[in-house]
């Protein structure tokens, strides 16, 4: 049985009041909605913060699970969700100044050391995006989703994730320091 397909007999035995497959389910996306929480907000706490609430709605909520779409792309969706909300709830806390880390390299580091600092560097650079920017990317650079789940998780027309992505994939070079167009990635 595939995984999406196991996904799918999950979820329609939690919405029958399974709390074992429900149980599974959660335990089996965990780590995947916490990394779309983790890439659309950027800081680790409120990621922890927006994973609780996507685990607690997907709980709450797997009785609206139509199967309509894979139950791994309404997972996304509800987490994406619960993301957004968490960014608009930061925008009107205060941010300590050194929540951001500072981009560059040392000329001294070793591979990992670069690879490391690249990584903070992307993640600096997302930081800065607009959420919905922000969203459109790490869906479909760092979770791998095509355009169509994508349009499906954040609700909007294929064209606006097309330009969401466009804009923010634009944007991230501009931070980045790379003034070249960022290529696009072949669809799935």
């Amino acid at each position: 049985m595939r995984d999406d397909d196991h996904d799918e007999v999950l979820a329609r035995r939690a919405a029958d009041g399974d709390s074992g497959a429900l149980d599974a389910l959660l335990r089996n996306h965990t780590a995947l909605v916490h990394g779309v929480c983790r890439r659309i907000l950027g800081n680790p706490d409120d990621a922890l913060d927006a994973t609780q609430e996507a685990l607690v709605a997907i709980a709450r909520k797997i009785g609206s699970f139509d199967g309509r779409s894979k139950f791994s792309t309404w997972a996304y969706r509800v987490a994406t969700n619960a993301a957004l909300d968490e960014a608009r709830r930061r925008s009107r806390r205060p941010v300590p100044m050194e929540s951001l880390p500072e981009p560059g390299r040392s000329s001294h580091a070793s591979p990992t050391d670069a690879g490391i600092a690249d990584r903070l560097d992307v993640d600096a650079a997302l930081a800065q995006l607009t959420p919905e920017y922000r969203a459109a990317v790490a869906l479909r650079d760092l979770v791998g989703m095509d355009y169509a789940e994508i349009s499906d998780v954040l609700g909007i027309p294929p064209g606006t994730v097309r330009s969401r992505i466009s804009r923010g994939r634009a944007a991230l070079a501009d931070l980045l320091g790379n003034r070249e167009t960022p290529s696009e990635h072949p669809t799935a």
